[in-house]
């Protein structure tokens, strides 16, 4: 086939084939959050209506999906930053206390993914998660500070590092106000701060 300058036509997209993998992803994200990285892979393909051939052309083995659905958080969550602080009626704390209430939920709900392929190693993580993170943290520390509402002296490093304990102590948890009490509690402190600790006002 060709074009009408006489050149050759692009190939087709599969976009067939890119609706099922973004399926099969979305769906392997609510399995595995209820059922840990062991759920079945079939159980997967059956919920997102295609065979297990098709999962498998997509995701070779249980690393690359587990992967695949890792990435896929990571990524939204570091959008969400990047929303929340373009957002212009939004004030800075509260984007900041947003995004840490969805880092909170990000790190709960992949709980055990990370594990899992720590474990088994995985070659198919082609991305730094924990980079991305701590840059999407930056973006709304750094908005924060700049507007006087947060400490100065606090590293994005260190955010998530307070932010992955109240996750890591409340997974397990089933009164979810423990996380929240424990969320409230390290914000306060973000917000707080010795004299002069904060930034300009």
């Amino acid at each position: 086939m060709t074009t009408a300058s006489g050149g050759a036509a692009p190939p087709p997209r599969r976009t067939d084939a890119r609706l099922n993998r973004d399926r099969l992803v979305a769906v392997a994200r609510e399995v595995f959050a209820a059922s840990g990285p062991g759920a079945s892979l079939n159980e997967i393909a059956r919920r997102a209506g295609v065979g297990p051939g098709t999962l498998y052309r997509h995701f070779p083995n249980r690393q690359a999906l587990l992967a695949a659905v890792l990435t896929d958080r990571v990524e939204a969550l570091c959008a969400r930053a990047g929303e929340l602080v373009a957002a212009p009626s939004l004030p800075a704390d509260e984007a900041l206390a947003r995004w840490a209430a969805a880092f909170l939920e990000h790190a709960r709900a992949q709980q055990g993914i990370g594990g899992a392929l720590l474990l088994e190693g995985s070659d198919y993580v082609g991305v730094d998660c924990h980079r991305l993170i701590v840059d999407a943290a930056g973006d709304v520390l750094g908005h924060a500070q700049g507007r006087g509402s947060a400490r100065a002296d606090l590293t994005a490093g260190e955010l998530v590092q307070l932010l992955t304990g109240v996750a890591l102590s409340t997974v397990h948890s089933e009164d979810s106000r423990q996380a929240d009490r424990l969320l409230s509690l390290t914000l306060d402190g973000v917000h707080a701060g010795p004299r002069g600790a904060r930034g300009p006002g």
